[in-house]
């Protein structure tokens, strides 16, 4: 990952979140993209967090395809039918990407200016 970047705007600095490491395709790309965008998140560990829940959402999403593609259910080899193995990957993954984003305090309301309803309500 590379190191954030400064931006002068009207006199004020700001960061840019860098780009999506290459190998985030998909639902971890685009997690990334919402995320990273939406709360500007600059700060290495901010990061290194986003950048685990994007690769768990990622990973969910491959193992949602193998679901997809073989079946929920597969035979083991006495043919007896058993849950497929990626259920229990997408399972943990997608708690893996909960805890992460739960860890960048995105969950968080704003603080506000003062007490009461915010102006033009």
């Amino acid at each position: 990952m590379g190191n954030v970047t400064q931006l002068s705007i009207g006199g004020l600095a700001t960061t840019e979140t860098p780009p999506a490491p290459d190998d985030l395709v998909g639902e971890g790309l685009d997690l990334w993209d919402a995320i990273a965008t939406e709360y500007g998140i600059a700060d290495s560990a901010g990061l290194q967090l986003l950048l685990a829940a994007a690769r768990a959402a990622q990973r969910a999403q491959e193992a949602r395809e193998a679901i997809e593609r073989d079946g929920l259910l597969v035979s083991d080899r006495f043919g007896v039918l058993r849950a497929h193995a990626a259920v229990a990957i997408e399972r943990d993954a997608r708690a893996s990407m909960l805890l992460a984003l739960k860890q960048l305090h995105l969950d968080v309301e704003p603080l506000r200016d003062g007490p009461g309803r915010p102006p033009g309500r």
